[in-house]
């Protein structure tokens, strides 16, 4: 039986993996409009949607892999080597985002970049770490189903 938090997770999850597809989809469109309130992303619109669709991509994709490892919580099935994939996978998305950001920082510099670029090296090393972590976890557990 799943939890109210259980259902509440994979409800937020779906709608953030669905509504990041549409606001990197519609990213030509709010950069013009935003274009209009700041002359910068007027002037760098090419350069502006190319760095943010990476960086929406990226971050769909790493909600897609959540929500893949998600589902093999809702089988009560956590440990398997699909999940360390994801994992590695989450990572190396978080670490090009953190690069992405620093492309960004040469164009459109404000506090809120090193914020992102933080935010990001850390959940690609937690990401890695929990891997790792992952990793050992299966091969313990496949070596005790071997046993029984």
């Amino acid at each position: 039986m799943e939890s109210k938090i259980t259902r509440f997770t994979k409800v937020i999850l779906d709608i953030m993996y669905w509504g990041g597809l549409a606001v990197t989809a519609t990213l030509p469109i709010s950069i013009r409009l935003y274009g209009r309130i700041n002359s910068y992303f007027e002037r760098y619109y090419a350069a502006q949607l190319i760095l943010f669709f990476l960086s929406g991509i990226l971050a769909v994709l790493i909600i897609g892999e959540l929500r893949r490892m998600f589902c093999t919580v809702l089988a009560d099935d956590c440990f398997r080597m699909d999940n360390v994939v994801s994992l590695r996978r989450m990572g190396n998305y978080s670490f090009l985002i953190a690069a992405v950001t620093c492309f960004r920082a040469f164009m459109y510099l404000t506090p809120a970049i090193f914020v992102v670029f933080l935010v990001f090296v850390i959940a690609g090393l937690f990401s890695k770490v929990l891997s790792q972590v992952f990793e050992k976890a299966v091969i313990y557990k496949q070596e005790n189903d071997l046993t029984i």
